[in-house]
């Protein structure tokens, strides 16, 4: 016999600000990922999330509030999670390195949408100074958690002396978004995984002579 639905238990679970605002975050998210963030349209947002337009209003002053929160909280920590967080406190900033990237996503629905922080970066950038310094602020912390482990692999050996680890950190996220773009443009795998090892073999470059044949050598 089917379990007969409580109604209260699903009016409350309604009435839950945190889970709606989390519902239209993620609704939100995904959304302005498949169509930009000025084609999103609150409609879909709302019917995906399943809520009002008045809860909309409730949580978030306007669509850029959304907008911005969808950066802090959703974009942000991703790349976080990705790029700051596996750099801290590593035994080899070479190795860490390689194995973000080897983590970036190289299936077709990934290629085809390509980075959300990019797409976010190219579109609002030049039309929204509030995106523009949220979304900076995510590209710097991204730089100086590069920039800072590299500076660590210089303080140990691991890394060349002559490296200028801010520049090199640019460069690497320079690398990472030009070929997510390249892909996206192709709608073809093939070209992020071809970026990928061009990264990599730029990466143990990195590597002083003396630490070149161990890092070849090594398995990620």
């Amino acid at each position: 016999m089917l379990a007969r639905k409580n109604p209260k238990r699903r009016s409350a679970r309604l009435r839950d600000p945190e889970r709606t605002r989390e519902r239209l975050l993620q609704a939100a998210s995904r959304e302005i990922y498949r169509s930009g963030f000025q084609s999103a349209g609150l409609g879909t947002i709302l019917a995906s999330a399943g809520v009002t337009k008045g809860a909309l209003y409730y949580h978030f002053k306007s669509k850029e509030g959304l907008g911005y929160a969808v950066v802090e909280e959703i974009i942000a920590p991703d790349v976080h999670g990705k790029w700051v967080r596996p750099l801290q406190s590593v035994n080899d900033p070479i190795d860490a390195l390689i194995g973000a990237v080897h983590s970036i996503p190289v299936r077709p629905e990934d290629v085809r949408g390509g980075c959300q922080l990019n797409n976010l970066a190219q579109e609002m950038s030049p039309l929204d100074v509030g995106f523009r310094k949220r979304l900076a602020i995510i590209f710097d912390a991204w730089r100086q958690a590069v920039a800072s482990t590299l500076r660590e692999g210089q303080n140990h050996g691991i890394v060349r002396r002559d490296v200028e680890p801010a520049d090199a950190a640019g460069l690497l996220i320079a690398m990472v978004e030009g070929y997510a773009s390249l892909a996206k443009n192709a709608q073809d795998p093939k070209v992020m995984k071809a970026g990928i090892r061009n990264i990599v073999v730029w990466l143990r470059s990195l590597r002083p002579l003396s630490h070149r044949r161990q890092g070849r050598s090594r398995r990620f």
